[in-house]
């Protein structure tokens, strides 16, 4: 429906006369209140408001009105849809710019609204600042909050957008902070710090999200869990450079903000020309799991969403690298079609001058000095197997020993004559440059026309930096970002079924921009089980669980030099899209055995893995950690009791197994228990002799004693409910 100007309204009105509009969906309920001046405001993110009344919904945005202070402002400055300084604001801008130095301070009015009970669209103006904006807020079927707005420059002159975030409002007493931070092969360690006065800002500046960047910033009650406290929280889903900020001002107002992170001078609008922000995203929830849960259902109820079984995969780097031989592969895909595997991908090694990282990059065309008779032997071996063949790239990067650097220098991302410092002997081609972008798309068409190739490994190992369009150009991050969609969307529709998977360095380019065009991530270049369990766990918070590249690895751990059993490294990769990094030919016949026992477990597993609820209980000692994965009926579920490091407790104190129905009976069994194989003299739990069936109430409060379990060691527990 539209709704007339409101631009004449003014906050005094009586309450009678407000106009509200009140978003519901997924549980959330939104309530915008539009004759908040000079913008609209929002006055309500969260739990859903089922009974409210025009008029009860007016009092509320009544409600939420400021008081006049003294030592303030005659009228106090609030937080709007787009808060700027021109209505008393003194907090961080939605909107800085300027036109050559002047038109510095935006004042938006409300020219036309539309709305229904999913979707606000304000459309605003500034005649002075010659700018009109888009703004649009909608709920999504789980109840995700999403915000995106569009600029456009209605003057004669060029206007420069410098800073553009979109505030999400979060309730006062959300005084505890939470975020990520990291590196490569330790993504996304968590953080929590005070929610005090003043702004926390969470910069990434790598033209990517990076490794160290947030994947979610919430804010909650102090000590919310993953099981209890109400916490809110936002996704900025762009695959560039971004910012996510949380603030909280002496006028009573606390939100969490975000968008792109734009270099300096890289949007100017010319007259006419308008931006568009990445969508932001918002979830809340009582604990951490029910955030999460507003994402992942989120995700799954996308047209793109993948539906298929996720195919058991196995990549080849850890097992050969660089050294590509076809007998040697061929070996591998028999071994691996042997354990169950559905998915052969063959890595980095298969193109033009590539024997090492050296060289290579930017010739994707099949090595004939390697392969002879190009790829088409390797691909025939895997398909008369019966597993999908998928191939590894990295169409961004080049490396200067490369006959695309020789013949076109000028494609390369630069912002001085001399090139940027190297990483990985490489640099970054300009995807935005036509050229540049041609070349490497007609070397991926001609590489997916000629092979049955089902699967991408889109590989992206290194950060961006003086990322521009040659000396004294413009930065280029976000035209190399939009230019990168439109790769993957253009190689989506040429080629019908085609599955990419995101990989940078592992998992810095983790958002959900590139999931609109992606099937899957690979959460880190790590393998080793422990350190993947607080990556898996806190990349789940905003990914839902099949879209996670989670393998087994070898028991030598290559970037930890650790020693990992089979029985952790399974019981970790369980709960997401399962694999293998290994060279299976090095296993026996029993050992390759073991791992094809894993490989049945996963499948069994992955139904609910794709369709259930991932859960995390909050445990009392550090070195325990309990996930799981619950049907949507409550009707079946998965856990695994992963012992981390050593606890003092010996035996341990019962654990809790959150998520189930508390109405229900379950059926609990230990269904995998490597220590027990280990240690056959080891005693018996007295409940794992005979049947054990404990309601979801039980299992939530009091739960029952696990299994005693050494360092390093994990067991998998199946729950069926019973009549």
């Amino acid at each position: 429906m539209k709704i007339d100007t409101v631009a004449d309204r003014t906050s005094e009105e009586s309450a009678a006369a407000r106009r509200v509009v009140h978003l519901r969906r997924g549980g959330t309920s939104v309530v915008v209140d539009l004759d908040a001046a000079p913008l609209p405001a929002v006055v309500h993110w969260g739990e859903e408001l089922p009974h409210e009344t025009p008029a009860t919904l007016a009092s509320l945005s009544v409600a939420a009105m400021p008081q006049r202070v003294s030592g303030g402002l005659d009228t106090t400055g609030r937080l709007d849809v787009l808060p700027a300084p021109s209505a008393g604001w003194f907090g961080t801008p939605a909107l800085e710019g300027h036109r050559a130095g002047s038109w510095f301070s935006p004042a938006f009015v409300v020219e036309t609204v539309e709305a229904d009970d999913t979707r606000l669209a304000l459309s605003l103006v500034d005649t002075g600042a010659e700018l009109a904006a888009l703004l649009e807020l909608s709920l999504g079927p789980a109840g995700v909050l999403r915000q995106r707005v569009s600029i456009t420059n209605t003057g004669s002159t060029a206007y420069t957008v410098q800073s553009l975030v979109l505030p999400f409002p979060v309730p006062w007493d959300a005084t505890e902070l939470f975020d990520t931070t990291g590196r490569h092969l330790k993504e996304r360690s968590p953080q929590r710090r005070a929610f005090t006065y003043g702004t926390h800002v969470r910069d990434s500046r790598r033209g990517r999200p990076g490794s160290d960047a947030t994947l979610l910033l919430a804010a909650g009650r102090p000590g919310f869990g993953f099981e209890h406290g109400r916490v809110h929280g936002i996704h900025v889903a762009w695959s560039g450079s971004h910012r996510a900020l949380a603030e909280r001002v002496p006028t009573g107002e606390a939100f969490l903000a975000g968008g792109e992170l734009l270099a300096a001078g890289e949007l100017i609008l010319a007259p006419g020309e308008s931006y568009a922000s990445p969508w932001v995203l918002g979830s809340w929830g009582d604990g951490l799991t029910a955030l999460s849960a507003r994402f992942h259902d989120e995700l799954r109820a996308r047209p793109q969403h993948p539906r298929r079984a996720r195919p058991v995969t196995l990549n080849t780097w850890e097992a050969v690298y660089f050294d590509h031989d076809l007998s040697t592969l061929a070996e591998l895909a028999q071994a691996a079609a042997g354990v169950g595997v559905e998915r052969f991908v063959l890595d980095d090694g298969w193109f033009l001058g590539r024997r090492d990282d050296t060289a290579g990059l930017g010739d994707w065309i099949v090595d004939p000095d390697v392969w002879p008779d190009g790829l088409h032997p390797l691909v025939d071996v895997v398909h008369g197997l019966g597993m999908e063949f998928g191939l590894w790239v990295e169409p961004e990067m080049v490396n200067p020993d490369s006959d695309l650097a020789r013949a076109h220098p000028e494609w390369l991302l630069h912002a001085r004559h001399e090139l940027p410092a190297s990483a990985r002997q490489q640099q970054v081609l300009d995807l935005s440059n036509p050229d540049a972008y041609a070349a490497i798309a007609d070397g991926l068409h001609a590489l997916l026309d000629e092979y049955d190739i089902a699967y991408l490994k889109w590989d992206h190992n290194r950060d961006l930096i003086e990322a521009g369009a040659g000396p004294g150009g413009a930065s280029r991050v976000h035209a190399h970002t939009l230019a990168l969609y439109r790769l993957l969307d253009e190689l989506k529709d040429r080629h019908p079924g085609l599955e990419i998977e995101t990989c940078a360095s592992g998992g810095s380019r983790v958002d959900l921009g590139i999931l609109e065009r992606t099937d899957r991530v690979w959460t880190s270049d790590t393998l080793d089980p422990l350190e993947r369990l607080d990556i898996q766990r806190y990349t789940s918070l905003v990914v839902a669980p099949e879209l996670l590249g989670t393998h087994l690895t070898s028991p030598h751990v290559h970037s930890t030099r650790r020693t990992a059993s089979l029985g952790l490294s399974g019981a970790v990769a369980l709960f997401g899209h399962f694999g293998i990094e290994w060279d299976l030919t090095s296993l026996d016949e029993a050992g390759r055995a073991r791992v094809a026992e894993w490989v049945a477990l996963a499948k069994r597993v992955r139904p609910l893995v794709t369709t259930g609820r991932l859960v995390f209980a909050d445990t009392a000692e550090a070195g325990t950690d309990i996930r799981g994965v619950v049907a949507a009926d409550g009707s079946h579920a998965f856990f695994s009791l992963v012992q981390a490091q050593t606890d003092v407790a010996w035996p341990p104190g019962r654990v809790r197994l959150p998520g189930l129905d508390p109405a229900r009976r379950y059926r609990v069994e230990i269904i995998v228990d490597p220590e027990a194989a280990d240690d056959p003299g080891q005693s018996v739990l007295a409940w794992t002799t005979a049947e054990t069936v404990l309601s979801g109430a039980q299992l939530a409060a009091t739960g029952f004693r696990p299994p005693v379990q050494h360092p390093g060691r994990a067991v998998v527990l199946e729950l069926t409910a019973v009549p």
